[in-house]
């Protein structure tokens, strides 16, 4: 049977349910779940939001996703103001712990977590708090198995960068992991402003961090907000970062890469991953540059 690496960009098979609940220590930290509805065993996907946005800007991002076989769950982080960086770090932390007492309790009838299959994701700043995570800088009692950064941030300049500084440490990753940068984001619009995705501390600095196998994409001509839902709205989202024309084709492109990736290091499907990497043509969106060092 041929390989359809393009229908990773499209809406998946399986029908997918939005629900809402509790999750963390004293099940403090609200969380959105997006599943399959479908009786079966599925794949998790632990996703963390960006800087000052909810959890609920990325429904279409992660209806997608889950739509390919995925549970999907995000916490949302603050209420009213942003908290530290470390605080976030903590507190995905005891979400991630929760997970094997609480998760079930939220999901469709005999729709199962597959908690083996436990992936780590983050956007912007919820890119930093997952490396960090990942690389150690607090415990959890589940182990991830791939880690994703969606146009990751670690502050707003070299000099500047969220505790922990991780971009500055030798500490390399020891799990597959796949960033996806926009071609936009390191561009300020607001004079005297630093940019969204800010030279020095952005998805390419992301990616050195990587060890193999890793894997580099570029979405050119979107910007560092445009994988959000297209109602999203505040001021990071429409006022301080650069934007492309469809936030449509930034979220297919992250989407389809995500899965891909997914599918290939959670699934042990490296065929979708392999043809979107040789032929980038496949994607919605142009995608450059792309790199990959594997095993």
């Amino acid at each position: 049977m041929t390989t359809d690496a393009s229908s990773l960009f499209e809406t998946g098979k399986f029908n997918v349910t939005v629900l809402t609940g509790k999750a963390g220590n004293g099940e403090s930290n609200p969380v959105l779940i997006v599943s399959p509805t479908d009786a079966g065993m599925y794949p998790v996907l632990l996703f963390v939001h960006g800087f000052f946005l909810q959890n609920k800007y990325y429904t279409q991002l992660l209806r997608h996703i889950s739509s390919h076989g995925f549970i999907v769950v995000a916490p949302q982080l603050f209420s009213i103001l942003p908290q530290s960086s470390t605080k976030d770090i903590t507190s995905v932390a005891a979400v991630t712990n929760w997970l094997p007492s609480g998760l079930q309790s939220l999901l469709p009838t005999d729709v199962k977590p597959d908690l083996e299959k436990l992936a780590l994701s983050g956007h912007s700043r919820g890119g930093h708090t997952s490396f960090s995570l990942a690389l150690g800088h607090a415990q959890t009692t589940l182990k991830f198995t791939a880690l994703i950064g969606i146009d990751p941030v670690a502050g707003t300049s070299k000099s500047s960068q969220l505790e922990p500084k991780i971009l500055n440490n030798e500490s390399k990753l020891d799990i597959p992991a796949l960033v996806i940068g926009s071609g936009l984001g390191e561009e300020s619009i607001i004079f005297m402003a630093p940019a969204c995705a800010p030279k020095g501390v952005n998805h390419k600095e992301f990616y050195n961090k990587c060890s193999s196998p890793c894997y580099h994409f570029v979405v050119t001509k979107y910007g560092h907000m445009d994988m959000l839902d297209d109602d999203a709205f505040n001021l990071m989202t429409k006022c301080m970062c650069k934007n492309g024309k469809c936030r449509d084709i930034m979220r297919r492109c992250t989407a389809g890469i995500t899965v891909a990736f997914l599918k290939a290091y959670i699934e042990k499907e490296a065929e979708y991953l392999n043809l979107i990497w040789s032929n980038p043509g496949l994607a919605p969106g142009e995608l450059e540059p792309v790199d990959c060092r594997k095993e």
